[in-house]
């Protein structure tokens, strides 16, 4: 197993070098000609069995909204429990400026740490978004050595390098990435960009510099169309249905290599659809409170018995930041509520705390969505002691007051004026693939 994970992560790197060293990085049907290597790869060593539904695909009905998070592995997490890191840390957090990134930092700068935030502030959604994040930070924290912020791309290896050398940070918490699941299928080399060519940077780097712990966001995404009751981390998931799945599982298979090889404390955390105040524009919890609140229409993907495991932000910090104090060796970690709320069940609790009739446009299932996500927490309990405390209903509740709050400030950038979904699949705030090769990184302090 160890051998057929190594040979993953060595066609990727290859992959890599060949960007780096081509003058005009890759073209189509290279790239094709990649992910079709890939797909057989995965074929040939898909060699873990998936765990099976225990329910019919038929009973994801709309009276579901509580799924299993007992795990049925056989393993004893018990014997791998560690003690957490006490102490001051220095912690590096890519995408700082970014929604989970900035929660992250100010519950690290809260209990005393010093942070060093990166994030280049692209548009894929509203930048005046990570502007008032960036700045709301620093009028809590104005003093620069306790917290730091450079502006570039964790692409760009001066940058990272004079980072490192200056910084010397000993703690990562990588929350940069391209994030959605259906620009990627539009545009995936910005993807395998952002995403696998920066992650592998940051871990070159990690254990060059002697990092003590490398925390990285991976996505329940990589689950892709499983069809298990819950989802567990022992679970095969060499089957991704999008390319920002198949970049976070490569990441995955990336970061065991990098413990292989240099003995990289690292954790991948997959995230299960993270909501709450500031969150991002381009998720359904903010665009669904948002438009339902101006009367403005919605869309419906499918008949409304898709379900997610949607997941408060205080949370998921709480997991992140539990996860940066315990440097296990190697690590994956489910980070969700454990249970799931169906798409119509999500539509009425909008209702119910807005207080208004949502206005709502049917529209086939998109590709590269899946039916259903709910997450095995019972790993993340007992190596973490994580437990998730906000309900659905309640996190929706403290979403909308905070978004009554905000926009009766006519000064505050918190919620953009305009949404992705305005453009309804949001991909006109994704820059291509050409942009991001062509644009320089901008390094400041």
């Amino acid at each position: 197993a160890l051998l057929n994970i190594s040979h993953f992560a060595f066609v990727i790197i290859i992959f890599i070098l060949q960007i780096k060293t081509s003058q005009s990085f890759f073209n189509p049907s290279q790239s094709v000609s990649f992910i079709t290597t890939i797909a057989m790869m995965l074929d040939k060593h898909n060699t873990t069995p998936s765990v099976t539904s225990t329910t019919d695909e038929s009973s994801l009905s709309d009276s579901m909204s509580v799924c299993s998070s007992t795990n049925s592995s056989s393993t004893n997490y018990d014997e791998l429990v560690i003690s957490p890191h006490v102490g001051h840390k220095k912690v590096l957090v890519t995408g700082g400026a970014g929604f989970v990134g900035s929660s992250v930092a100010e519950a690290l700068l809260a209990r005393g740490d010093d942070v060093v935030i990166v994030d280049e502030m692209n548009d894929y959604y509203d930048v005046r978004m990570k502007e008032n994040n960036l700045n709301r930070l620093r009028t809590l924290y104005p003093d620069e050595k306790r917290l730091a912020v450079y502006r570039g791309d964790i692409c760009n290896e001066r940058l990272m390098q004079d980072l490192f050398e200056t910084e010397r940070p000993q703690w990562i918490c990588h929350m940069a990435a391209r994030a959605g699941v259906r620009p990627s299928i539009q545009d995936p080399y910005v993807y395998i960009h952002s995403n696998i060519v920066g992650t592998t940077l940051l871990m070159e780097l990690a254990h060059k510099f002697g990092v003590q712990n490398f925390v990285f966001a991976s996505s329940s995404s990589v689950y892709g169309g499983s069809k298990s009751t819950f989802f567990s981390e022992e679970e095969n998931v060499d089957n991704p249905v999008s390319p920002y799945a198949a970049t976070k599982k490569a990441c995955e298979l990336l970061a065991y290599t990098y413990h292989h090889l240099y003995k990289l404390n690292v954790s991948g955390l997959r995230f299960f659809t993270v909501y709450g105040p500031r969150g991002r524009p381009d998720m359904a919890p903010f665009k669904f409170v948002d438009r339902v609140s101006r009367g403005v229409e919605i869309q419906k993907f499918g008949d409304g018995t898709s379900s997610r495991d949607y997941t408060f932000i205080s949370d998921i910090v709480g997991g992140v930041i539990r996860s940066i104090d315990r440097p296990y060796p190697y690590q994956l970690f489910n980070l969700g509520k454990g249970n799931g709320t169906s798409l119509n069940e999500f539509i009425s609790i909008v209702e119910k705390h807005t207080e208004k009739k949502a206005v709502i446009r049917q529209l086939p299932d998109q590709p590269g969505d899946v039916p259903y996500t709910c997450a095995s927490v019972e790993k993340a309990r007992i190596l973490l002691g994580y437990e998730a405390e906000v309900s659905f209903d309640e996190g929706i509740r403290r979403t909308v007051d905070w978004y009554r709050t905000t926009q009766s400030d006519d000064s505050s950038d918190e919620v953009p004026t305009e949404t992705p979904e305005i453009q309804p699949s949001g991909l006109s705030r994704s820059p291509s693939w050409a942009q991001i090769v062509s644009r320089s990184a901008i390094i400041s302090k």
